[in-house]
């Protein structure tokens, strides 16, 4: 993994509440550990599955952004087939992140719209569900137990061993890769002012079927006006969406 700080430009939020930030790693490292004992034995059956349903890791471990640049290797759980190429998934990502795809237009419109980012033209942007551009992703790409992964939205489940190293929250903005980093405009960084978390602002509100310029708004709006009573609302709403299953991939 590259120890290299990315570069970001001078931030305009400054979320250095001491109190709070004590506050928040003790609220994280409690709930995690309370969890626990019902997580493991959940993720020790996601796990079994995955090894018995298809060939490769249980694990997909990536590099990500987290607070101030630093970069850091996020677990989930494996839920695509194993060695599939990501330069289709990379290049429409870079066009998300630079503003030439909206994840809110129709998926057909994209696709004709976006050709030259694909490889071939028979391979179609993914969509979230409800005909809108969401991850440039084929069903066939997915695993079966993937798909029950992804729909009860359990495969970030690993990503609370992140939260107990302290590279990750519980809550905060979703984690770019390097490459997606690499093509953010000079006020995006401004996320990366805090610990990247589990689930944020963003995803309780908008889902996937917003511009990457609304994530970061809301990203941005949570660094802001970030608080533990704000933490435990969107840990909230996000347990009431993974119940309701609205969103989920």
């Amino acid at each position: 993994m590259s120890t290299e700080l990315v570069i970001i430009n001078q931030p305009r939020v400054f979320p250095y509440r001491r109190e709070y930030r004590i506050a928040k790693r003790v609220m994280d490292v409690a709930i995690c550990l309370l969890a626990l004992p019902v997580v493991l034995p959940l993720m020790a059956i996601c796990a079994l599955a995955i090894i018995l349903d298809s060939r490769g890791p249980v694990l997909f471990v990536q590099e990500r952004v987290g607070r101030g640049g630093r970069p850091f290797l996020m677990y989930k759980f494996r839920t695509m087939q194993q060695s599939l190429d990501d330069s289709s998934h990379r290049a429409f990502m870079k066009a998300f992140v630079n503003g030439k795809i909206d994840s809110s237009e129709p998926a057909a419109a994209c696709n004709s719209r976006c050709v030259s980012l694909r490889p071939s033209e028979e391979i179609p942007f993914g969509s979230n569900g409800n005909g809108k551009i969401y991850k440039p992703i084929q069903a066939s790409q997915i695993t079966r137990v993937g798909r029950i992964l992804r729909k009860a939205s359990v495969d970030e489940l690993p990503q609370i061993f992140n939260v107990l190293k302290g590279e990750m929250s519980l809550v905060g903005p979703r984690p770019n890769v390097p490459w997606e980093v690499e093509e953010y405009r000079s006020w995006h960084h401004e996320r990366l002012e805090v610990l990247p978390g589990i689930t944020g602002l963003a995803q309780v509100r908008g889902r996937s079927a917003i511009s990457f310029d609304h994530i970061v708004r809301y990203d941005v709006e949570y660094v802001e006006k970030q608080s533990l009573k704000m933490d435990l609302n969107i840990l909230w709403w996000t347990l009431s969406s993974v119940i309701c299953g609205k969103g989920a991939e």
